[in-house]
């Protein structure tokens, strides 16, 4: 039993692996608006980017960190030295007062052995140094949250506006269904002798125009699952569907629950950006000052060196060498003073930075809380004048049929009906910009 559950298991894992091929190459993606933002994470190429350089900011951390770290080397050698140096020393030494005889120093064979142990005591610039690369690492991680919100902002602009331009399309469809029908009834008219020829002329105007505006429409719907396309990173020839309506988002949305949320700046990704570089700047100033300061080192050296004219008879000598290195900058003709001049006036720079991007942030929330009160006004204004269109259009449209109106008045009925729509629409996607802009800026987009 247990192995025909496992032999279970794992046909699901190959089916499960077989499905998530089968969509990412090709044929379909089912995805509500958080699912696709979850497989943007995944597979959007500005995220991988980031996360890479992410990474890469960890790397360098440790490789800094590691320059403080004790270092042991070993080293090797072997010479056999063909032909030894010869020099010319005074005969007296050798019985020959006056002469200068030759001599040759060494052996034919020499070998040499040693390791080399060194650790830094006091290096105050590689210390500042340790705390910028780890600064760098928090960094790369705030510029990660900052890609992820701004895919994840375009993610849901690309599924927004799909969703508006079904809506319309939707419209439209309904609206050629009608002036079909009524092109119809118009025709049959005429032929009673129960209309002019300009009607059918006029009807046949009205539903050419609305199916211009439907194919134009239908070319944007394209376009724009295109772009959700590249947000998401999969090919051209990927199917998606996407399973939620814009009912699910407004029938959601809490407008006076979103405008009553706490604004915290210090939490926005933009500030902490600003607030890293002024970090940064602080490091790179303390980093100029600690160049004046002297650096110490330790070593410890160990060798063994092998002499002789056979390399199996060679006699061999050990050394060691332990000892402390001192460096200390004296004169630098005012480059140091220069640089750390420098570094202070950068800073006071990125000072100035945050203290601009917190005002900003502060102008952008006030700004953002009002365009979203009126959008939500707008948008309840519109959805009402739909209504009254299209009672209105549905009149004059029953008038024209029992030729109480004209084609003209039809014309304009319908017009301002389609007008009504796109008035809607557009009101619609302001204010699902307008709430995606807030809770971007209040952090919500987690």
């Amino acid at each position: 039993m247990k192995n025909k559950g496992f032999l279970t298991f794992l046909m699901l894992l190959f089916l499960s692996a077989g499905m998530i091929s089968a969509q990412e190459n090709g044929s379909e993606l089912k995805l509500s608006l958080k699912d696709a933002q979850d497989y943007a994470m995944k597979n959007n190429k500005m995220v991988i980017s980031s996360t890479l350089d992410t990474d890469a900011a960890r790397r360098a951390l440790w490789a800094t960190i590691s320059s403080a770290l004790p270092q042991v080397n070993a080293s090797a050698s072997f010479n056999d030295n063909l032909k030894l140096m010869t020099t010319l020393l005074p005969g007296d030494f050798f019985g020959k007062p006056g002469e200068m005889v030759p001599v040759r120093f060494g052996t034919q064979y020499s070998t040499g052995a040693a390791v080399t142990a060194s650790l830094v005591i006091f290096n105050a610039p590689l210390l500042i140094g340790i705390q910028t690369s780890k600064l760098a690492s928090m960094m790369s991680q705030d510029n990660l949250a900052k890609t992820q919100e701004d895919t994840k902002e375009q993610v849901s602009q690309a599924y927004y506006l799909i969703l508006v331009s079904e809506k319309s399309l939707e419209i439209l469809n309904s609206n050629i269904a009608n002036l079909s029908e009524t092109l119809k009834s118009t025709r049959s008219m005429f032929a009673a002798g129960m209309a002019e020829s300009t009607d059918v002329d006029q009807m046949v105007s009205n539903l050419t125009m609305v199916e211009n505006s439907r194919s134009a429409l239908q070319r944007t719907i394209e376009l724009n699952y295109n772009m959700l396309r590249f947000q998401l990173g999969v090919s051209a020839s990927t199917k998606i569907v996407l399973t939620e309506n814009l009912d699910t988002f407004t029938g959601s949305l809490n407008v006076e629950e979103l405008l009553a949320q706490e604004f915290k700046h210090e939490d926005n990704v933009n500030y902490k950006l600003i607030a890293d570089q002024e970090k940064m700047s602080s490091l790179a100033l303390n980093a100029q000052k600690a160049s004046v300061l002297p650096t110490l080192a330790g070593f410890y050296n160990y060798g063994n060196n092998g002499m002789g004219n056979r390399v199996s008879s060679q006699r061999w000598f050990p050394n060691v060498v332990t000892g402390l290195q001192l460096s200390v900058p004296i004169f630098a003709s005012g480059q140091r003073y220069a640089n750390i001049k420098k570094a202070e006036i950068n800073l006071e720079k990125a000072r100035n930075t945050k203290d601009m991007i917190t005002e900003q942030l502060l102008l952008q929330e006030k700004q953002l809380r009002y365009n979203l009160l009126n959008a939500n006004l707008q948008y309840k204004s519109q959805k009402d004048n739909i209504d009254v269109s299209k009672r209105v259009y549905a009149s004059v449209e029953n008038k024209y049929k029992q030729g109480m109106a004209s084609s003209l008045e039809l014309t304009q009925s319908n017009s301002l009906y389609l007008q009504a729509e796109n008035n809607y629409i557009s009101a619609l996607m302001n204010l699902l910009q307008t709430k995606l802009a807030l809770d971007k800026l209040l952090n919500n987009m987690k």
